[in-house]
């Protein structure tokens, strides 16, 4: 009896690559629109295993997964799974760690160097063919400037490499880094209390867990420089973003740009879209063609290894 890889991600409609590399095993790949219907979950229920980019995965959805050996998340961040029950219940949980690492630490670095330069006061400004050299300033020589990183993993690692090849002095936090790993690297390892009031850009390259929700609140912003910018690319709620815009609206903070949000798409109430001095990408800093293909394509080969007896390559639970 053929294996059944359930792909519970919309974002690709067509499952070429996907496809191309499960061939061999002679799995069904069956694109699971939405697993509450009952058409969604008689899939579910004989799948071998699921493939998901965002979307959340449940106890319950696993408990219904009765054959399942893997859950493969096409993409890094794997905090919409139930990892603690999936490992109960024997089920591989997967992630592809190193893809997209120079995407998102180039999107880090093009925000700061827009904020930098006043690039978009001075775009807006072209689109109405105002000419006035006075509306972006002042601004400061880039070199000497200090960023300040929170997390140091690969991608975090990768703005760093970025931020002092343009001689920026760089401030790094993670608890789960050595200090001598964080040196070696060229930056200074502090405790956020520095890097928060040193700092003249911040960003974030931490994962969510219950530690880092909300690790951007109310006391954190009173702590850094009123001239300081935000970035984040990681995950929406590693920032109170009530807090955030409250601290931009009254001057505690020069601005931020944000990839990423608590709820996306961001809701069309949102006071974050219409400040000016919050730019919003549609979480997009993960993206390039040669990004797309990887996620998708070392995805596949964790469901490959394990519909082909070998254990993953990149688990995030033990069995």
């Amino acid at each position: 009896m053929a294996a059944t890889v359930a792909v519970l991600y919309t974002e690709f409609p067509k499952l070429e690559l996907e496809h191309a590399v499960l061939r061999e095993t002679g799995a069904e790949l069956v694109m699971v629109r939405d697993p509450n219907s009952v058409e969604g979950q008689a899939v579910l229920a004989e799948t071998d295993i699921l493939m998901v980019t965002t979307q959340r995965v449940t106890a319950k959805m696993i408990q219904q997964m009765r054959r399942c050996r893997l859950i493969s998340r096409v993409g890094t961040g794997l905090d919409s799974i139930d990892i603690s029950f999936a490992t109960e219940r024997g089920v591989w949980v997967t992630n592809v760690p190193d893809y997209g690492v120079d995407e998102v630490s180039t999107h880090t670095i093009a925000m700061l160097l827009a904020h930098a330069r006043g690039l978009y006061i001075a775009f807006e400004q072209a689109e109405r063919q105002v000419w006035d050299q006075t509306t972006v300033r002042p601004l400061r020589r880039l070199a000497g400037q200090t960023l300040g990183i929170v997390g140091f993993g690969r991608i975090a690692r990768a703005v760093a490499a970025k931020g002092l090849g343009l001689n920026l002095r760089v401030l790094a936090y993670d608890p789960y880094v050595p200090a001598e790993a964080i040196q070696a690297a060229g930056c200074i390892s502090v405790d956020t209390e520095t890097l928060f009031t040193e700092s003249d850009y911040i960003t974030l390259h931490s994962p969510l867990t219950s530690e880092t929700q909300h690790m951007i609140n109310a006391d954190a912003l009173a702590k850094m420089k009123p001239t300081a910018f935000l970035i984040n690319a990681a995950r929406g709620p590693l920032i109170d973003q009530t807090a955030l815009f409250d601290a931009v609206s009254t001057g505690k903070l020069a601005g931020a740009a944000l990839d990423v949000f608590a709820t996306e798409p961001l809701p069309a109430d949102s006071p974050l879209w219409k400040h000016p001095r919050i730019w919003i990408t549609p979480h997009v800093a993960w993206y390039s063609e040669q990004a797309k293909v990887d996620v998708r394509v070392r995805g596949a080969e964790e469901a490959l290894r394990v519909l082909t007896g070998q254990p993953p390559k990149n688990p995030v639970n033990k069995l």
